[in-house]
């Protein structure tokens, strides 16, 4: 029945090609994946179909902008002069602080000013949606001819906009080029390129993720004093899980190592070293037996609690010792992280139950876990400001350093970094705190910079994630254990969200 569902959809998707092909005689019609996946293990929310992106079958050097090395000056081709100078997002958890950066305009009251429309020139389109649904609303924007020159992209589908040249302009014609982006880390100069290479979105920010733990029960159950022991013993996966093994043995099956399946996964998807699609098709390689395996062993011996993500009861479990460590990227550390652990009242000045009682280290794998990438609309006409912007937010180091103190944010600069963390800059007191002391930023300098992505990246990598933990979390860990139905079940998945792949079954 597997093979007979995929090979009907395949059959469906080269009837309509067909068809989109006698309709429009020579004509060859192109679309871009749309990819709103959640990051939660449970569920992942994609489209019913996902085709190749835009431009994959012109020819590598057609309409190619050469790529320069240097900074330069905004192309004629840019459009001038606009009104307003428009930028987008989800939310207003980012963009007003950057543009307070930009403006040199106070951080308390930029938000309130940029809502009641206070700060001249400069419009905030803030939709207030998940950044998963603000795909659907770009494209209303784009469908309607909506003013727009700057707007937020998700690492999940970025590369639907990046791919796609009516949507994003080469940043090269905004005179930006290697020399301008010289310190970024190279995970995240990977997903701001296209298909061929040019670079169309670039981040401010690394979101480059850690092993977050009770530091208290880590002393208890593993005998580990500090973050340079507790590392010693989850450096990689076996010892991960001989760590799970130990603290469920000396707990009493009370504690679990690790939050949920799904924090594991992405910190484990990071170590892949094959694309998920080649040649068109879906490549299940060792790595995924080797997750599943991982996984299950966890699962078995209660290394990994059987929480869902984003639940009330999946942070709870960081204040009644049920979980002792959460997989966390920089901008957890002030969100989930503080949440686990209970909290903290800034009007009463204390913490929750276990605040104070954690610390973080590398854990067992080099990963990242989110972040945003700026991109440019083509039909821009603002070319100086959306420059101007562009460089503050992700070029200008001076303006990056400040930036990482005052919001604070890990700035995706290296030299930058290095240099706060080296002058034992406090980005955070509540966090810090938190941390007994500990620079959170500093233990995870060295997971930004080892992340490699190159020649990794594909459309449909979120989906396919998601797709695959589903399909181990039900056939692997809950269902059967049997290896051969939790691949047709993964295959499954994906042919429904992805029609366009091949499949030799």
């Amino acid at each position: 029945m597997n093979t007979l569902k995929r090979t009907l959809a395949l059959v469906a998707t080269l009837a309509m090609a067909a068809t989109a092909f006698a309709s429009c005689g020579n004509q060859t019609t192109t679309s871009t994946p749309d990819d709103t996946a959640s990051q939660a293990e449970e569920k992942t929310e994609a489209p019913a179909d996902e085709d190749k992106p835009a431009d994959e079958d012109k020819p590598a050097d057609e309409d190619k902008p050469a790529v320069d090395a240097k900074s330069g000056d905004v192309d004629a081709s840019v459009g001038q002069g606009g009104d307003k100078f428009t930028v987008a997002a989800w939310n207003g958890d980012d963009v007003p602080y950057l543009i307070a950066q930009w403006k040199g305009i106070d951080f308390d009251s930029v938000g309130d000013d940029l809502a009641d429309g206070k700060v001249d020139g400069i419009d905030f389109i803030n939709f207030g949606v998940g950044g998963g649904q603000a795909s659907e609303k770009y494209d209303q924007l784009f469908d309607a001819g909506s003013d727009l020159d700057v707007y937020f992209v998700e690492a999940d589908w970025a590369l639907k906009y990046i791919n796609d040249d009516d949507k994003t302009l080469p940043l090269e014609k905004l005179g930006l080029g290697d020399s301008d982006f010289a310190n970024i880390y190279g995970y995240t100069d990977e997903i701001g390129k296209d298909s061929n290479g040019v670079r169309k979105g670039v981040s401010w920010q690394a979101a480059a993720g850690g092993f977050y733990y009770r530091s208290d029960l880590a002393e208890e159950y593993l005998g580990a004093a500090d973050p340079d022991a507790m590392q010693k013993q989850i450096s990689d996966w076996d010892k991960f899980v001989d760590a799970a093994k130990t603290v469920a043995d000396k707990s009493g099956g009370k504690t679990a190592l690790a939050d949920t399946l799904g924090g594991m996964w992405q910190a484990y998807a990071c170590g892949r070293t094959q694309p998920w699609v080649k040649d068109n098709k879906l490549v299940i390689d060792d790595f995924c037996k080797d997750f599943a395996d991982t996984a299950k062993a966890l699962w078995d011996c209660g290394g990994i609690t059987k929480n869902s993500q984003w639940s009330d009861d999946w942070t709870a479990a960081g204040t009644n010792d049920s979980c002792m460590g959460y997989f966390v990227s920089t901008w957890g550390f002030g969100g989930f992280a503080l949440d686990a652990a209970g909290g903290f009242d800034k009007d009463a000045n204390e913490g929750g139950a276990t605040y104070g009682k954690w610390a973080v280290c590398q854990g067992p794998t080099p990963f990242y876990w989110g972040g945003t990438w700026i991109v440019v609309n083509p039909d821009t006409d603002n070319g100086n400001e959306a420059r101007e912007f562009i460089v503050s937010a992700t070029s200008d180091e001076k303006q990056l350093a400040a930036y990482a103190v005052a919001k604070p944010e890990y700035v995706n600069n290296s030299k930058v970094m290095d240099d706060l963390i080296g002058s034992k800059t406090v980005f955070n007191e509540v966090i810090t705190n938190n941390l007994g002391g500990q620079n959170f930023y500093e233990a995870l300098a060295d997971n930004a910079k080892t992340i490699d992505f190159k020649g990794l990246i594909t459309p449909y990598d979120s989906t396919i994630k998601g797709d695959f933990v589903d399909a181990v979390k039900t056939e692997y860990l809950e269902g059967s254990g049997d290896w051969e139905a939790t691949q047709e079940a993964f295959k499954d998945l994906v042919s429904e969200h992805i029609s366009s792949l091949e499949w030799d079954d």
